[in-house]
């Protein structure tokens, strides 16, 4: 089935799955110092709410943190004193994107993804289109799918690189580590803050990009090829800071 957006022909027959699965596992990756997710089916006093157990239906609770277990969209209210929700912020969902790889730099024993790297990686003359830009970091192994990052000071993004991307007009940015910013970096959140233009947390300035997203612990496949593709960034409707989402790329046609 082929669509139009944007004058941008698309096949949507030919999804592109960029989110990681959210599992009750040890494969489900884990950030943030918390325990892998509970799906467990409903129990009222003997009934099971499982089919297997002898009930008409599988009837399951789910207990998550959005941003610790698995693929997930977060808008400003992630950093804000006042409650911003991603259902509230996000209200478009297809956008042209950019996919580049980056292999982050050591500094001072910290894994970095400098400006200069993203600079060299973006073709100059994407910049006025650009509407989401993709990273994908290098090495680009498969057990990111399934780490505990807790207490391993994963790379993250300099303040300079995420002032770069605002700077260019990118409004919605994909990162596949747990973080755009260092684990522990005593509340600093330098790249957050720089992406959404936020200079205080208590009382935001009036050009803060409060329709703008960040979408963390993505998994792009290595057969995926840099180069640009149609967005889709599908959410759950949660009034929350962030959402679990479902990242999709459409080869342009």
């Amino acid at each position: 089935m082929i669509a139009t957006i944007n004058n941008i022909q698309i096949d949507l027959s030919k999804p592109i799955d960029i989110s990681i699965p959210l599992t009750n596992t040890d494969a489900n990756p884990i950030a943030w110092y918390i325990e892998k997710p509970e799906i467990e089916p409903v129990v009222f006093g003997e009934w099971i709410g499982k089919v297997s157990e002898g009930s008409s239906t599988n009837f399951n609770n789910i207990f998550f943190n959005p941003h610790g277990h698995g693929t997930h969209t977060e808008c400003l209210g992630h950093i804000t004193r006042e409650f911003y929700s991603i259902n509230q912020c996000l209200k478009q969902f297809f956008f042209t994107a950019e996919l580049i790889s980056i292999t982050p730099e050591n500094i001072n024993g910290d894994l970095v993804i400098t400006l200069e790297s993203i600079s060299t990686a973006l073709d100059v003359t994407k910049y006025v289109n650009l509407e989401a830009l993709i990273i994908r970091t290098l090495p680009n192994l498969h057990s990111k799918k399934h780490l505990n990052y807790s207490k391993t000071n994963p790379p993250y993004l300099s303040e300079e690189a995420a002032i770069f991307i605002r700077e260019i007009g990118i409004q919605h940015l994909l990162i596949d580590l747990p973080s755009v910013d260092r684990e522990e970096d005593e509340g600093k959140l330098l790249a957050h803050k720089a992406f959404w233009n936020v200079k205080d947390v208590n009382n935001l300035n009036d050009d803060v990009r409060m329709n703008c997203t960040i979408t963390e612990m993505i998994f792009v496949e290595n057969e995926i090829e840099d180069g640009s593709y149609i967005l889709n960034l599908q959410i759950a409707s949660f009034e929350n800071d962030a959402s679990p989402s479902k990242p999709i790329l459409y080869n342009i046609k």
